[in-house]
């Protein structure tokens, strides 16, 4: 994975002006209440480009008039915070783990007197930038605030001849594209998924509530060292109408189906599948009819995806086919009707994210790894079903990363049988 982690940063620094500096943060733990924080996530453009999965460690890449010189900051290990908190990396384990040399590992003290010499004329100043990249990723939310956005404000104040732009792009489009090591961690947490799915089917006869169902999905995934890649969405009957419903604790009617939507990471890297399947195990005529549609447009859609298409022509080809559905089930006379049970997109890129950030203008590309989650919710009939896959796009037919994952109706009812 070094290798690898060495290629995004030329990559990044081939995409940079001359004279200019990258800065990247890994973040910090938000703060929680009174002496409490939320647990630590890493900044995932941080970690594309370094590995290192530590707070407040700073990444720099320069082009000094076409050369290319980088350096990680960190915090200083000390008995007194490993004693409390636990292992701080050494500079040899940055190395190990990022390829950037020990000499350009710095403590995080020597970062403001470091970047001064890079950002203006001095005496002993040298490869002077005049340009600084930073990641400004920004979202509505009025008390959202990263090192980045503040580090800009702090730039603009005392450096004005600083000409601050957006790196984020540029990583973005780095990202859509998977390796093949990317793509086995994706394997990897699918994998598990796989694993937890089949443990809550196993027990279907005796989920009466939607929490026994996700207490049986954590227990695999704390025994397979996972942690879950987003809140897990349990839903049986009417519930399952609800698009992102996370409360996971209605009880489930005997003859209702449960839809799981679920996902775990493996070195930050995630699954994101969704199931469904009857508790009583056998479907209802009229719930095996409406499944039937969506695991059509399911399958129909993972042939249709390929390079070089807009995800506009796959969620307009998803739509057609499940109003031609629903026209059959009495649903809906018109195609544009079909919003009232179908009012999602077909699918979203995957990665370091489960909504894996990505330029939709680009289209879907090859190396791409993509979900395909067509449903259908019926709130008058107490019938919400989807079925969300993982694929790699390629030139031709893509490869379905979550094969393993049973969805054909015979498959999920014989399962279930063998488990009554």
């Amino acid at each position: 994975m070094r290798t690898q982690l060495i290629q995004r940063r030329k990559r990044i620094f081939n995409s940079i002006k001359e004279d200019s500096l990258v800065v990247l943060h890994s973040g910090y733990a938000p703060f929680k209440s009174a002496d409490s924080s939320y647990d630590f996530h890493v900044n995932r453009n941080f970690f594309y480009l370094t590995g290192l999965n530590q707070e407040n460690v700073i990444l720099v890449i320069g082009n000094a008039k076409g050369t290319y010189y980088e350096y990680v900051f960190i915090q200083e290990p000390s008995e007194y915070y490993e004693n409390w908190y636990g292992h701080l990396l050494t500079k040899e384990e940055v190395f190990e783990i990022s390829g950037v040399e020990t000499k350009n590992v710095k403590y995080i003290d020597n970062f403001e007197n470091i970047m001064t010499n890079h950002l203006q004329v001095l005496r002993y100043a040298d490869q002077v930038a005049n340009t600084l990249y930073l990641d400004l990723e920004k979202h509505g939310n009025p008390l959202y605030n990263t090192f980045a956005l503040d580090y800009a404000k702090h730039i603009q104040k005392d450096y004005p001849a600083i000409m601050i732009k957006d790196i984020y792009p540029s990583i973005l489009e780095l990202r859509m594209i998977k390796d093949d090591a990317e793509i086995n961690l994706i394997k990897e947490s699918i994998k598990t998924t796989n694993h937890a799915i089949l443990e809550v089917m196993k027990h279907h006869q005796e989920l009466t509530n939607e929490s026994h169902a996700e207490a049986y999905y954590d227990f695999i995934n704390t025994k397979e060292g996972k942690d879950i890649s987003f809140t897990s969405i349990i839903a049986s009957g009417k519930n399952a109408t609800t698009l992102h419903y996370c409360a996971n604790n209605s009880d489930i009617q005997p003859d209702s189906l449960l839809l799981m939507d679920v996902g775990c990471f493996t070195n930050h890297y995630s699954s994101d599948i969704t199931r469904t399947f009857p508790v009583s195990g056998k479907f209802t005529e009229r719930q095996k009819a409406v499944y039937e549609i969506v695991l059509d447009c399911n399958k129909k859609c993972i042939d249709y995806a390929k390079d070089g298409m807009s995800w506009k022509e796959l969620n307009d080809y998803a739509r057609k086919l499940l109003a031609e559905g629903c026209k059959k089930l009495g649903l809906i006379e018109k195609d544009e009707e079909i919003i009232k049970y179908y009012y999602h997109s077909i699918g979203h890129s995957l990665g370091l994210d489960v909504h894996d950030p990505d330029l939709r203008n680009l289209g879907l590309k090859q190396g791409m790894v993509i979900t395909i989650e067509p449903g259908l919710y019926i709130k008058e009939w107490g019938i919400g079903i989807r079925i969300e896959d993982n694929i790699q796009i390629t030139c031709e037919k893509a490869i379905v990363l979550s094969k393993e994952i049973i969805k054909e109706v015979d498959e999920i009812e014989d399962f279930l049988e063998k488990n009554n």
